[in-house]
């Protein structure tokens, strides 16, 4: 297998290439949440629309969201320093799991708002304005979807996953709304309305929920997905001086990527040659993963007693620990 990354994943691109990626995209983010927030509240003042208030106070939500990523992907890629020795990536999950928040307090306001105008129905004015402004919401939307999807192809960036969750969400919720309006607006059935924002506030939760529990593995330092364990333990292993590789641990941060594990060689040679195998080790999985921070530890083989706390061992929970490799 190759060593240099292709696919994107946590770690597998340099910091500063990340952070210019992620401030290109939500400034670009900020911008159009800007505009469709101006653009909403003027249709919605002209036409009194429950479904285009439900829009509407999502996009603001989304401007307050994008706020918070804009600023929060530039401070998680900002290097270590002495009060945060693990860097600072952990910024993108707290500004993700505030958007989840956000998100949900939002979906329970606009589903008690579209409760009370379907028990009591409000005539929609200015149908044409607000369809006109719906569209143009969907056109800028789509851009920066798009926009979004390929800076997460680069870097899957937490906090940008989490800002595209929302856009994303608004393309279909844009959607019910025009359906709401043309109801209103050519057939008079004045009810769709609140339903359309009925069915904003339901999509507005689930999001709610799939960015928010993304934000929560962050945080709880899930370990990476197997495919990326089964590499790193590869390309640790990929040297005839590796004897076995074992007790592997990892877990995101942002941008970086955090990698512990422990590496049998030979229990005879110098500890001058015992560094050299692991520096290397290091440099090939820093290849694959340049923003990584490694931590290897090696083992003479055959002669190393257990030690270190089994509490933060797999075992201690009973999981499958990691075979050697070799």
């Amino acid at each position: 297998m190759p060593h240099d990354a292709l696919d994107a994943g946590p770690g597998k691109l340099a910091p500063e290439k990340a952070r210019k990626i992620t401030s290109r995209v939500t400034s670009l983010s900020v911008g159009v949440a800007l505009t469709l927030v101006a653009a909403k509240t003027v249709a919605w003042a002209l036409s009194g629309s429950v479904a285009m208030l439900a829009t509407l106070a999502d996009s603001a939500l989304d401007l307050a969201a994008s706020l918070t990523t804009f600023f929060a992907v530039r401070y998680a890629a900002s290097p270590a320093d002495a009060e945060h020795r693990y860097g600072h990536g952990k910024a993108e999950a707290f500004a993700s799991l505030l958007q989840a928040l956000l998100v949900a307090l939002s979906a329970g306001l606009l589903m008690r708002e579209a409760y009370h105008r379907f028990v009591e129905p409000h005539p929609i004015e200015a149908g044409g304005i607000a369809l006109s402004v719906m569209g143009l919401s969907i056109l800028l939307t789509v851009g920066l979807v798009w926009a979004q999807t390929r800076a997460l192809k680069q870097t899957e960036s937490l906090a940008v996953t989490g800002d595209r969750a929302h856009y994303a969400a608004d393309l279909a919720a844009n959607g019910v709304v025009i359906v709401g309006l043309v109801m209103v607006t050519m057939f008079g059935i004045e009810r769709a309305d609140p339903v359309a924002g009925f069915a904003v506030s339901v999509w507005l939760f689930w999001t709610a929920w799939e960015v928010g529990s993304k934000a929560f593995e962050n945080l709880m330092d899930r370990e990476l997905p197997d495919a990326d364990r089964e590499r790193i333990l590869q390309i640790a292993g990929d040297d005839p001086r590796v004897l076995g590789v074992h007790q592997l641990r990892t877990r995101a941060s942002g941008p970086f990527i955090h990698i512990q594990l422990h590496m049998d060689l030979d229990p005879h040679q110098s500890l001058r040659d015992a560094h050299k195998t692991v520096v290397a080790a290091e440099r090939r999985l820093m290849a694959a993963y340049p923003a990584a921070d490694i931590l290897i530890h090696p083992d003479p083989k055959g002669f190393a007693e257990p030690h270190g706390n089994v509490y933060f061992s797999s075992e201690a929970s009973g999981a499958k620990v990691d075979g050697d490799v070799k």
